[in-house]
Formats: structure tokens, C-alpha cells, sequence
């Protein structure tokens, strides 16, 4: 059967045929589309698998190792940076080992499309000592989800697929099986000595995972998506993985005259390395992302005409394209157009009618009396204070640090210091940053800006709906400090004056705008009228 499919959509579709029961996942760009995916699946209806969206990276991997305890196939999704949100439970998987199958699915985003950076996912699966797969197309995205499982399954490891925002976003005609695979059964095979990581368990479960390595090695440089391709002229030999593979391959229509390793599977197989480059008198090294490949190649054979990235052979920032790798291969470069000077850059801005654009407002007029003050910000549309008209907030950097960097900033002395924050962020990573603050009773203004969904992925579910107040509570934010108020123009003196006082209240204050957002409703009002 042929279905025209996303790479994420190629991925969730495989992880369906190949037998799942549940992916856990957290809404991130560009990986969203996979859990998207499977829930409107017809498929995974029918067979009850789990497809709710998880509070964090961090929970959706330790879900998933409780489905893998109990024999079932399981997949987590995030993109890069969430990688480090559950890096705990991602690095000590392959201390447990898995009973069902596991595939952990990054997706990085070089150029940084939509991320605070251009993270390589590749370097924490050599780091946890777990093999990693990488597609170059939409096809070899689906056919790995089995044999991911299958893999995982035998080796008794999780298994780490990144892709990156090209393949995830792209589309291709995808061959999907008629008949997919029955769910595993649950069973009772997983060892408790395995899975209970007391020193005396986790040391031998290391010495069992080092000594896999080996072997893991030996199935890359077998693996039938690690392929070594014979060419003519020896004087140049290519080293391409993942989506860089295709950049190659659109240079050469007639085929590659060059000797050409793609490496779509992990460990590095050395052994395929060392062939290649006995061969040729060069090596350019093509890979999406950072210098994973080049670094280790160079590394371990110190050759100085290994070119790529490091070199600047390649750009060692942002994406690749076939131009790039023409140009490195001196090849003549396709036409381009000049760019239009007629067209006038247009920023990413709120949408007309959201309610963070009442925030700001009501947020920038009180705060023009306070000459010192600082706004601490956080990931979501919201970050868009930070651009005109607004020019809201001090600081951004990771999910939840809103609330800590301000607590930290009143520690030094900073007043008065406010943290902004959204729903969906709140609940990911900023609880524990409130409760910090609480025990401390900083001296802290907090603004959970509350629209009701995760809108900047698309608006999912958010975690936390209609629970904030009880949750700001239960973490001992103070009843009379803990604030509701609804971000529109006529409730715009309201709101400065909520503000302002909570400013003026030297400890913990929490004040909740709530409205929904734009799109969601417009989307909700749709559906109403479209159910009359």
C-alpha cells in the first residue's frame, strides 16, 4: 500500500505496524506530528494505544520504560532539547535494559527553526551506550520502526532514531504494510535485579552494556542501512549519514563516481570507516547537525585530509543543502535567484487578539514606574514579548527558568523581579521552581499566563487545565497572594492594579490571566457549529 506521509507521520505509522501500545510524548517542534499522528489513528483506536499527551519529556520516558517492564512495545517523542529534560531516565534505560521494545525518537533542529540551540542528539546515544538509527528518507523512517523493536528487543536496549527538521517535515511516497504486526503480550519477564539500580545491581548491569559494545558495533557495520557503495575515482571518498545522504545523492542524478559510505545506524562502524578510507586519497564527511562522524573519525585516524564541518569544507553551523556539498565537492552550483529587497521582513508577532498581548501591555505600563525591574520569560508564544511592540522581558532560556531565574535574581537582591510563564510550561518544569520560591517566600511576582492549551506546538491539551490555582495552593502559594484575572482591554485597570500590588507584597505571588487562545477557540467555535 503507498500513502503519501510525513517523516514524522512515516515514523508513527511504522511504530503502529510494527505492534505499539503506547507513545508518550511532550509537544515540541519538529517532533509533534508523530503523537498527532497516532492519535487520529483508526488503527490506534481500535487497538486502545496510548496516546495522551505526557506532562514532560522526563515522565513520558519513565512511562514508557513502565510499559517496556511489562513487555510492551512502547515509543517517546520529543525534540532535542527535551532530551535533556529526561536525560535521567533516558541514560539509566540502558542500566535497566528493556523487556518490550523502546525507541526513544529525537528530532534536532539544525538552523534552529524553532529551538534555543542545534543540539546533536547523536552524541547521547554513544554517551549511554545504546544504538542509534538515522533515516535518510521517508521510507527507511518506516521500515526502521520495526526493525528498531525487533533490535531493541533482542539486545535487551532502548534504541535511539533522530531525525532532523528536513526529514521530519518533508513528504514522500511511503510503502506501508497491509497486515500490521499483533501487540506484544504482556508477560512477567523483566528482573528486578535489572530494573532496581541500587550500585551492587547497576554495576554489573554496566559491565554487561560495555560489554555489548562489541557486538553493537558489528551489527552497524552489518546492518543493511549501513551500505559502503563502490565508485571509480579514488581520489575522493564520502562519508554521509541520515538526511545528508539525499543532499549527496541530488548532486549525482546518474549516480555517485565517488566510493560512498551512508551510515544510517550506530555505533560508527569503524570497520566500514577504515575500508573506505584506505581507498581514497580524501574523505568529505556529510552530516546533518554537528561534526558527530568527523569528530571521531578524525579522532581516531588523525588525518589531515578528512574534510567536513571542522575544516570549513562544509558550514559548521545551520542546515546542509546540495549546494553545500557541491560547493565542498567543487562542482558547478545550481542557478540562484537574488533575493527581493522590495520584500520587507516580517517577524514572528502574537496573534491579533491573544490574551499574552493584554499581559504585556498592562505588565509594560506598571512596570514603567519601576526603572530597575526585571521580567524573567520562559518557552512558548509568550517569548514574543521580547520583540517590538513589547519588549517585555529580560531573559529566555530553557523550559521552567522563568520562575528559578527570578527567584535567583531576588536572592541577589533584585526588586522587584517577575517571572512570566505559560500553562503548558508551568506544569513541563516550573512547579518545582514555585515550590523553591514558596519555602523561601522569594520575593517573587509570578504570572502564569494560562490561554488553556500548548499553543505554540498547535495547540494541545495542556496538562494542567483548570487545576492551576488548586496546584499554586497545594505548593503553598498563599490564598490571599494567588490571583485570577481575565487579559482583555475593559479589565485592563483591573489587571495593572492586581499587578501593582502583588509587586508591592514582599513574598510569593502567583496571578493567573486566563483566556483562551485565538486559534484553539476559533478551531472550538468551528466544531460547535459544524456538530449543529
Amino acid at each position: 500500500m503507498k500513502r503519501l506521509l510525513l517523516g514524522d507521520e512515516a515514523i508513527a505509522q511504522g511504530a503502529l505496524d510494527a505492534g505499539l501500545s503506547g507513545v508518550y510524548a511532550y509537544p515540541g517542534t519538529p517532533s509533534t506530528e508523530i503523537t498527532e499522528y497516532i492519535q487520529n489513528s483508526k488503527l490506534a483506536a481500535e487497538r486502545g494505544v496510548h496516546s495522551r499527551w505526557s506532562t514532560n519529556e522526563k515522565t513520558a520516558m519513565e512511562a514508557a520504560l513502565g510499559m517496556s517492564y511489562m513487555g510492551k512495545r512502547a515509543l517517546v517523542c520529543m525534540k532535542h532539547v527535551g532530551l535533556n529534560v529526561c536525560a535521567d531516565p533516558f541514560v539509566n534505560s540502558a542500566m535497566t535494559g528493556t523487556n518490550g521494545g523502546v525507541i526513544v525518537l529525537v528530532a534536532d533542529d539544525p538552523s534552529m527553526h524553532s529551538s534555543q540551540d542545534e543540539q546533536d542528539s547523536r552524541f547521547y546515544g554513544k554517551f549511554a551506550m545504546i544504538p542509534t538509527l538515522e533515516p535518510s528518507s521517508q521510507q527507511e523512517a518506516y521500515d526502521m520502526m520495526a526493525y528498531a523493536y525487533e533490535l531493541s528487543e533482542s539486545i535487551n536496549l532502548p534504541v535511539l532514531m533522530r531525525v532532523t527538521t528536513r526529514m521530519a517535515h518533508s513528504r514522500a511516497v511511503v510503502n506501508v504494510a497491509d497486515t500490521p504486526r499483533e501487540q506484544n503480550s504482556m508477560n512477567y519477564n523483566a528482573k528486578a535485579s535489572n530494573w532496581v539500580l541500587l550500585p551492587a545491581f547497576a554495576r554489573k548491569r554496566n559491565d554487561i552494556v560495555t560489554a555489548q559494545q562489541p557486538e553493537l558495533e558489528k551489527r552497524s557495520v552489518e546492518s543493511k542501512y549501513n551500505i559502503l557503495s563502490e565508485g571509480n575515482d579514488k581520489s575522493m571518498g564520502i562519508i554521509a549519514s541520515g538526511i545528508g545522504y539525499n543532499y549527496v545523492m541530488e548532486c549525482f542524478p546518474d549516480g555517485c563516481p565517488y566510493p560512498l559510505l551512508k551510515i544510517s545506524q550506530y555505533p560508527l562502524p569503524k570497520a566500514s570507516v577504515r575500508k573506505i578510507m584506505e581507498e581514497c586519497q580524501q574523505l568529505l564527511i556529510v552530516e546533518e547537525g554537528q561534526p558527530f562522524i568527523e569528530d571521531i573519525v578524525r579522532g581516531v585516524y588523525d588525518l589531515q585530509d578528512v574534510h567536513g564541518r571542522l575544516d570549513g569544507w562544509l558550514p559548521r553551523t545551520g542546515e546542509l543543502n546540495p549546494d553545500m556539498v557541491k560547493k565542498a565537492l567543487g562542482m558547478k552550483l545550481n542557478e540562484n535567484y537574488s533575493t527581493c529587497e522590495d520584500v520587507a521582513p516580517r517577524p514572528p508577532a502574537l496573534c491579533q487578539g491573544c490574551g499574552h498581548r493584554d499581559v504585556y501591555a498592562a505588565l509594560n505600563e506598571v512596570l514603567a514606574s519601576y526603572p530597575n525591574a526585571r521580567v524573567f520569560g520562559d518557552i512558548g508564544c509568550y517569548t514574543l514579548g521580547f520583540l517590538p511592540p513589547y519588549k517585555a522581558i529580560h531573559s529566555c532560556v530553557d523550559m521552567g527558568a522563568s520562575i528559578t531565574m527570578a527567584k535567583g535574581a531576588a536572592d541577589a537582591g533584585q526588586w522587584p523581579a517577575v517571572a512570566i510563564i505559560g500553562d503548558s510550561t508551568f506544569t513541563h518544569s516550573g512547579m518545582t521552581g514555585l515550590l523553591d520560591a514558596v519555602n523561601e517566600n522569594a520575593d517573587i511576582t509570578v504570572i502564569i499566563s494560562d490561554n488553556l492549551t500548548t499553543a505554540m506546538t498547535g495547540g494541545q491539551d495542556s496538562a494542567g487545565t483548570n487545576k492551576f490555582e488548586a496546584i499554586c495552593r497545594g505548593l503553598g502559594v498563599s490564598e490571599e497572594h494567588l490571583k485570577v484575572v481575565v487579559p482583555l482591554p475593559k479589565n485592563m485597570d483591573e489587571i495593572k492594579q492586581t499587578i501593582n500590588d502583588e509587586l508591592n507584597y514582599h513574598g510569593v505571588s502567583v496571578i493567573i490571566p486566563r483566556r483562551e487562545c485565538m486559534q484553539t477557540l476559533q478551531r472550538h467555535l468551528k466544531q460547535k457549529k459544524a456538530a449543529k
